[in-house]
């Protein structure tokens, strides 16, 4: 068990080692058009632009949209021009994540709720690992975001390339603190599949009493 806790720390690491990554100062100082108002959360430019033609889903650098960036910059109101002119709710940027994920990593719960109101899909594979946003929030404990997307209809036992679930990510990629054991319940209230183990075999309880997370444990056991 100990080589098994050992592998799951250096995935963790390599997990986050291609986060998200929101414009830099530089990045937002060359922003022009769509990309500079939707940042700005200027709604009367992102009319004006998108009246005048404006490609809505143009791209930059790192192949963010400017739904991407009103994203990043929790601008909701842009957000909601932007999805209500035509904007692509479901486009990924090169590292491969969505409006709805950047939300769910940056624990926004308001903008998880209205991306999926805007037609985010909650299935949508994300990021290199070919995880989801509720995989993403599981793994940060972000326990109201995982609520909302729950009920948004997120696929609950949807297994990444690394062989994790949500469940197993809240549990070996979490610190047992409050907010993890809130994430695990949720997902077992949900009817998260307890039983699918890792590649290894090793289930959710099985991480959760190797590390001591007894109050993880024991909604495992009892969900």
């Amino acid at each position: 068990m100990k080589a098994l806790l050992l592998a799951a720390a250096l995935l963790a690491v390599a997990h986050g080692a291609t986060a998200q990554t929101a414009p830099s100062a530089a990045e937002v100082a060359a922003y022009d058009g769509l990309h500079r108002a939707a940042y700005l959360g200027d709604l009367d430019a992102i009319r004006s632009l998108i009246a005048a033609g404006a490609d809505l889903d143009a791209r930059d650098d790192n192949g963010r949209t400017p739904a991407h960036v009103a994203a990043f910059a929790s601008n909701d109101a842009a957000l909601e021009v932007l999805a209500a002119r035509g904007a692509d709710m479901n486009a990924l940027d090169n590292q491969v994540y969505d409006v709805l994920t950047i939300a769910a990593v940056a624990n926004d719960p308001d903008l998880v709720s209205l991306a999926l109101r805007l037609g985010n899909r909650p299935d949508l594979i994300t990021s290199i690992y070919d995880g989801t946003a509720l995989i993403a929030a599981a793994h940060l404990g972000h326990q109201d975001v995982v609520r909302r997307l729950i009920a948004g209809g997120a696929p609950l036992d949807h297994v990444n390339n690394l062989g994790w679930t949500a469940l197993i990510e809240a549990v070996i990629l979490g610190d047992g603190g409050p907010d993890h054991i809130e994430t695990v319940r949720a997902l077992v209230e949900a009817g998260a599949d307890r039983t699918l183990t890792d590649r290894d075999g090793v289930t959710p309880l099985q991480h959760a009493e190797a590390r001591g997370y007894d109050k993880i444990a024991a909604i495992l056991r009892a969900g």
